[in-house]
């Protein structure tokens, strides 16, 4: 998708905009739902993916730490103490506990 390997390149506005109706366009002569769907989203995003390919940066490491704050609240549902509950959120979102889940995924 041309649209998005522009982030990061420096490509100007018009640049952005005409590679945005190419894609709109492709979407709206598909015969395929989903991909219409896609645009309708894509469409709804748009100030959202803009600001992303104009600056290359997004939100993934903070919402990546808030789910593992919420798994990690989720299993220790039950338990009495505030204290243990915030060490045990603050052990699973340091660097180096992430580094050993991602190892240990695979």
């Amino acid at each position: 998708m041309l649209l998005l390997a522009t982030a990061r390149t420096g490509a100007d506005r018009h640049r952005i905009g005409r590679l945005r109706f190419k894609f709109l366009t492709w979407c709206a002569d598909s015969d395929i739902p989903e991909v219409r769907q896609l645009a309708v989203t894509v469409d709804r995003w748009w100030p959202e993916i803009e600001a992303f390919i104009a600056t290359g940066h997004s939100n993934a490491k903070s919402e990546g730490i808030n789910r593992m704050i919420k798994l990690t609240a989720r299993a220790a549902h039950g338990f009495r103490n505030p204290a243990n509950q915030r060490l045990r959120t603050r052990c699973v979102t340091t660097r180096r506990a992430r580094g050993h889940l991602r190892t240990a995924q695979l």
